[in-house]
């Protein structure tokens, strides 16, 4: 019966949750990003609200801030308390510390569950950094931010961790792992929660570095992520049909090495080819929400039976 309970005190955290969710949009979605394109006006018919800000705009606000503003020089403290990063400038820092009040405040004022940011390239060109870690502080506090503007991978984090009560991190569906048919690389650049590591440092965009320069791209959150059991998630707008379309399944990061960049984990998913399979020919986007915890049949429940959306479970 408390499993039972527990069952289903998660799908009414989720219903309840997606039904009056309210997400931001921080500048445009990179140019070639085309898969992260979403329908604001089949959110809106679902109780999901957007709201938008320009990124010129938030770069404006963080221009008026002074160096040595109290709010800044807490969230400076707050950043170098969160992450080692004793390889970084202060000036970068503060640069972070600057973008973190105003993104928090505008999220605030907005009254906002989760959100995604136009990360690259873009800020590091013309701001002097990367995002990443203003993001990771965000998600490590229950509050999503995702990649790339993208926004139905927001709202997939934001139902994971309304199912989870954990921090959720969005990922890449990346490469193969050796021979094995059901493991595979799930990797960002990265703004992944703390919580999601095994060991986290503050890094460079290695990526982005080749072309805007190294020393503007500080703000990375590096390592390993944790083992354990894992939940990941997708949603996404159909603009042709009117629907939200999602899937979930469950399966876990393993400790296997891996030598990259950036956050990175190996996991094994049952039938993992049979995934890859169904997401190449439904035509769901690149990136993928994961949450440590084993709450796919919330998630089901709660998006399928309850909000009437198109979903598909994995069963590994």
């Amino acid at each position: 019966f408390r499993e039972d309970l527990h069952w289903f005190g998660g799908v009414c955290r989720v219903v309840k949750g997606l039904r009056r969710a309210r997400l931001g949009a921080i500048g445009a979605r990179p140019a070639a990003f085309k898969t992260v394109r979403f329908s604001e006006k089949i959110l809106e018919a679902h109780g999901i609200a957007v709201e938008v800000i320009d990124l010129s705009e938030i770069l404006g606000r963080v221009g008026k801030l002074e160096d040595g503003a109290p709010a800044v020089q807490q969230t400076l403290a707050a950043i170098q308390e969160y992450i080692p990063t004793e390889q970084v400038p202060l000036s970068s820092l503060l640069k972070m510390a600057k973008l973190a009040v105003v993104v928090n405040d505008w999220i605030d004022e907005n009254e906002l569950t989760a959100s995604a940011i136009q990360c690259w390239t873009a800020l590091e060109e013309y701001f002097g950094v990367v995002p990443c870690t203003v993001m990771s502080m965000m998600s490590n506090r229950l509050l999503p931010s995702a990649c790339e503007v993208d926004i139905t991978g927001a709202l997939a984090m934001y139902a994971l961790t309304l199912a989870a009560g954990v921090p959720a991190a969005l990922l890449d569906w990346n490469n193969n792992y050796g021979d094995d048919p059901d493991k595979c690389v799930l990797f960002h650049c990265s703004n992944l929660p703390k919580a999601c590591f095994a060991h986290v440092r503050m890094g460079q965009q290695d990526i982005i570095g080749g072309s805007v320069g190294v020393e503007r791209t500080y703000g990375t959150c590096v390592g390993s992520i944790k083992p354990g059991p894992i939940t990941f998630a997708r949603i996404a707008t159909d603009d042709l049909s009117g629907t939200i379309a999602a899937y979930v399944g469950e399966g876990e990061f393993t400790t296997d090495p891996l030598d990259t960049f950036g956050g990175a984990g190996v996991a094994r998913i049952g039938n993992l080819q049979g995934l890859l399979r169904y997401l190449c020919t439904a035509g769901f986007e690149h990136h993928v929400a994961v949450a440590h915890g084993t709450v796919a049949r919330i998630l089901a429940e709660a998006m399928g039976n309850y909000l009437g959306w198109d979903t598909f479970q994995h069963q590994g």
